[in-house]
């Protein structure tokens, strides 16, 4: 399900190519692979805004990044004209916040799954990454729509474990063979533990997990009532997007899923 006429004309096999292309310099290179994924995903939520949001342009807007790590992210933004005071990040860790050395004005230490702000503060709220690493992520997108205002949009964008990519640093084929399995492997090859330790800062987070979580939300069955506007894979191009609606092909083909929901 997908009606975002501007997002698709940037969806290209292009972008696509360059992206992937990126991920081989996740680990040795995180400036160049997060500040390009960065840029990228300022672009997409700029689209699906101007797509699906309540106003014109993200001027002016609100926007909440849950889990915003190292501020690549409100570096992107702040690049593209919005405002220190616009843009709010929220991460539980502190040395994540500040790995990369990058300043963010409101930057609030806090989880996803327990947000420290009050019903309705924002505009726009968006997870990028983040709920395949946190052990409930559905509490967490019901806390990003509790924040969110009225007519707003939460996108909410994650790795979807049967992936290639659901292992992340762990391999591309190991986690098929289980989560504890591939994280074994990782330290035997490389003599430390993996970032991402299954069970603990890595789950299996599935499309169907997602789709039924968005049904739910859109029939008032969750906590919070919103409709469910968007749902596609993030890397590929709109012409791929189709592979969503199929079961058992969305699991291995999607890689990421992104749902678009209004908060009613």
């Amino acid at each position: 399900m997908a009606n975002l006429p501007t997002l698709r004309r940037r969806a290209t096999l292009r972008r696509s190519l360059g992206l992937l292309g990126d991920f081989r310099y996740e680990q040795s290179d995180p400036d160049r692979f997060y500040g390009h994924l960065a840029a990228d995903t300022v672009d997409v939520l700029r689209d699906i805004w101007t797509d699906a949001g309540p106003t014109p342009s993200l001027a002016g807007a609100r926007i909440l990044d849950v889990g915003g790590g190292p501020g690549y992210f409100g570096r992107a933004f702040a690049d593209a004209g919005v405002h220190d005071g616009d843009y709010v990040t929220c991460e539980p860790d502190v040395g994540e916040m500040a790995a990369a050395g990058i300043s963010i004005r409101a930057s609030v230490r806090g989880s996803g799954m327990d947000l420290p702000f009050a019903d309705a503060s924002f505009d726009l709220t968006y997870s990028s990454n983040v709920a395949e690493h946190v052990s409930d992520p559905w509490r967490m997108a019901d806390e990003m729509l509790r924040v969110t205002k009225p007519g707003g949009l939460m996108v909410f964008s994650y790795t979807c474990w049967l992936g290639p990519f659901g292992g992340h640093e762990t391999g591309l084929w190991e986690h098929y063979v289980g989560g504890e399995f591939a994280a074994r492997r990782y330290e035997d090859k490389h003599g430390h533990p993996p970032k991402n330790r299954w069970g603990e800062s890595l789950f299996n987070v599935s499309c169907a997990d997602g789709l039924r979580y968005a049904d739910a939300t859109s029939r008032g069955i969750r906590p919070r009532d919103a409709e469910l506007v968007a749902s596609f894979p993030r890397y590929h191009p709109s012409w791929a997007w189709w592979m969503t609606r199929i079961p058992w092909l969305r699991e291995v083909g999607v890689s990421n899923l992104v749902l678009v929901l209004r908060r009613r």
